[in-house]
């Protein structure tokens, strides 16, 4: 598959919607493949990509394919339809819930909890397409990615507490760490609605574009990643993670851990060559 055919894939299931994954009429989570980088689409339009059991593992699996399959340098998460996801299938989670026959909020440790590790361990860039509403769990699950590029139309909630919830899914970890601790509390308090505008000023998001660039701009990026130095993005991910929690000399001494073991890699040999011989460096993600 091409780069033209990959966004032109993405962005037609943005805009015009996949069917609707629930019943098990088609596939809940999209795959696709271009230039380095796999795209996952979460696939119920219909149901604003809201999170059931089987999306859940069906992204887990996904997420853990992605990290273990070196032709896959990047990877981009983004929705079908007009919403990016509006976080747990609440007709799922009511029907659970009365039923009484399981704990319906065991799916924090046994699903969330196992996707937002896999998303910030995974060792290659992760961007999160936030192509309409996120909310909730999909929120979280966008602020768990490494750089979100959000569409004019995007907008952005901490739905928890209007069901009488706290956070879950990284969000009480992930979103104090890009907007800070006080706005992150309000956020989750107030529950509004954050337009992609405000999402660019809070910080929730790298950059806004057009609704009908959203596919091509990401692809764009994650291109330029998935042609980057892997191992090098992997060790910036664990050592910026670290040094947020740790004293500076544990972060010192992670950084030099880190920059010895990047320095017997074939890219840095490929890159510092590349300077010397006055030439663009060709990375091989090792």
């Amino acid at each position: 598959m091409t780069a033209h055919e990959s966004t032109e894939t993405l962005g037609n299931a943005a805009a015009n919607g996949a069917q609707d994954g629930a019943g098990g009429e088609s596939e809940v989570l999209l795959t696709t493949d271009a230039d380095g980088v796999r795209t996952l689409t979460f696939n119920r339009p219909k149901a604003y990509n809201s999170l059931t059991v089987e999306l859940k593992e069906r992204l887990l699996t996904a997420l853990r394919e992605a990290a273990e399959d070196d032709s896959v340098r990047a990877v981009v998460l983004t929705g079908a339809g007009k919403a990016f996801c509006a976080g747990q299938d609440l007709k799922e989670h009511v029907a659970t819930l009365r039923s009484g026959t399981e704990n319906p909020l065991a799916t924090v440790a046994e699903h969330y909890n196992p996707i937002v590790t896999a998303l910030v361990d995974l060792p290659k860039p992760v961007i999160a397409a936030v192509n309409g509403s996120a909310a909730g769990a999909g929120a979280a699950l966008a602020y768990a990615c490494d750089l979100r590029i959000a569409s004019s139309s995007a907008t952005f909630a901490m739905a928890f507490a209007g069901v009488g919830l706290g956070p879950d899914s990284g969000a009480s970890w992930t979103l104090q760490r890009l907007v800070g601790a006080g706005r992150a509390v309000e956020l989750m308090m107030l529950g509004r609605k954050v337009d992609s505008e405000e999402a660019l000023r809070l910080g929730l998001v790298g950059e806004v574009v057009p609704d009908d660039e959203l596919a091509a701009r990401s692809h764009a990026v994650a291109t330029r990643l998935a042609a980057g130095p892997t191992r090098a993005y992997a060790k910036i991910k664990s050592t910026v993670a670290r040094a947020a929690e740790c004293s500076l000399a544990e972060a010192l001494a992670a950084e030099a851990a880190a920059q010895t073991e990047l320095g017997g890699t074939a890219d840095h040999r490929e890159a510092v060559e590349a300077f010397v011989e006055k030439r663009r460096p060709q990375f091989t993600g090792k």
